[in-house]
């Protein structure tokens, strides 16, 4: 990615933040600087497009309180502190909150310099993997983003496969964080509008006026979405947002399209994990008309060991992301992963994933733990769906077979000696679980 990336230097004295800043300059970085932490804080987000040098001592917000925030708005943030010589324990207790490394006062250029670049090197991976993982391709790839072998996924793929080539509009609907998004580019990505326009809007990012305008104009630049999307396909997300009349217009262009439409539309329905449906807020001839064709996608808990399958794909994804060896699942913590209620979904899943890889990085805390934190802020969210020991202890096995040989790279030796298990046995399993050799070499 060809993104410049910028250095926020954050320090109360104004001569060290504007030597700082030259001699980065000079170096060839773009740089920004802030007398405070509270100034800084007031730019720097989650994906903020750089990395952060700060001192440790300043009135108001210290460097450690900064580091705190910055890590808990992104923990993925390089931050480099700059300490006085006293300061070195304090540093290095920082390093062990999150801080990247640390330069004492006066501090050596040439290692600033290259300090700054190994960040800067460090946060370009860092928001291209997450661009990447954000990033939609067509066809196949994005199938393949639909990730499980759980017969819920298996018909979920089949739904998309066949609907991909109807003419008729769609309805998604799903609890929150279940992937609805995806499914809706993956219904347009496998069928023969695949080459048209893909023309996202969310309908609850709109005040009424506003959306009146991105959907069916005027628009002061470029053009109506209606338009924009001719021949392709309209996605409307959170559908339920519509108000009356903007249901009425959107009816209107249904119904002047006639058969087969010439713009397909999928419209995407957040309601029904919060109690509502998609019927109860739109009017009879306009849901009936959106919902011809319609895909209910499946609750995590529901996708069995699907769910132990991709926290160990995610934890490899942010392992290779922050540069450390990924957390081993105990049996305990197997169980626990596939009984939990997973509220948020897939959104919950990936961000245990991502906090269980910085504890084990830090070498502490488990994924137990993490569990039960996120169980107190979901304490309504509970599952009644029990399954008889045999299904966790197969899941298990199953993950524990599939870990062994991703770090073996398929040499079955390998994981024969750490397993402890004979050959028969091994090959046994693995034509048990599905799993083939070649898949890891």
């Amino acid at each position: 990615m060809s993104r410049k990336l910028k250095i926020a230097i954050v320090d109360d004295e104004p001569d060290m933040r504007e030597s700082i800043s030259q001699w980065l300059v000079l170096s060839g970085f773009e740089t920004e600087t802030y007398p405070s932490a509270e100034d800084a804080l007031k730019v720097i987000g989650s994906d903020w497009p750089g990395i952060v040098v700060s001192d440790i001592r300043m009135p108001g917000m210290d460097g450690i309180a900064f580091l705190k925030r910055l890590m808990g708005l992104d923990s993925g943030l390089p931050v480099i502190l700059i300490t006085g010589h006293g300061d070195v324990p304090m540093a290095v207790e920082a390093m062990r909150i999150g801080a990247m490394d640390f330069m004492e006062k006066p501090f050596n250029p040439d290692k600033m310099t290259a300090l700054a670049k190994k960040a800067t090197q460090m946060r370009r991976m860092t928001l291209d993997n997450r661009a990447l993982r954000r990033d939609l391709s067509e066809g196949q790839q994005v199938m393949s983003k639909l990730i499980g072998t759980s017969p819920v996924m298996e018909r979920l793929r089949e739904d998309i496969l066949d609907l991909g080539q109807a003419d008729g509009h769609v309805l998604i609907d799903g609890e929150t964080g279940t992937g609805k998004t995806l499914v809706a580019h993956a219904l347009h990505a496998v069928g023969p509008r695949a080459s048209r326009k893909f023309v996202p809007v969310s309908c609850a990012a709109y005040n009424d006026e506003a959306l009146s305008a991105r959907l069916f104009g005027p628009v002061e630049d470029g053009i109506p979405a209606v338009e924009e999307a001719r021949g392709g396909t309209l996605c409307l997300e959170d559908i339920e947002a519509l108000s009356e009349p903007l249901q009425a217009r959107l009816l209107a262009f249904i119904s002047d399209q006639g058969t087969p439409a010439e713009t397909r539309i999928i419209a995407i329905s957040n309601a029904r994990g919060e109690g509502r449906r998609a019927e109860d807020s739109l009017r009879p001839d306009l849901f009936y008309r959106l919902s011809a064709l319609k895909i209910t996608l499946p609750p995590l808990r529901a996708r069995g060991e699907d769910i132990l399958s991709l926290f160990t794909r995610m934890t490899e994804q942010f392992s290779e992301e922050y540069g450390c060896e990924p957390p081993q699942v105990s049996a305990q913590e197997a169980a626990q992963l596939l009984q939990a209620p997973w509220p948020g979904n897939i959104r919950q899943l990936i961000n245990v994933a991502e906090r269980a890889v910085l504890q084990n990085r830090r070498g502490s805390g488990s994924i137990a733990s993490l569990l039960m934190a996120d169980g107190e802020d979901n304490q309504q969210a509970t599952t009644t769906e029990g399954k008889p020991l045999k299904e966790y202890v197969e899941s298990f096995e199953k993950m524990l077979i599939d870990n062994t040989m991703r770090r073996h790279k398929g040499s079955i030796s390998g994981v024969m000696e750490e397993l402890c298990l004979p050959r028969r046995t091994l090959n046994e399993k693995m034509a048990k679980y599905g799993l083939q050799r070649g898949d890891y070499l």
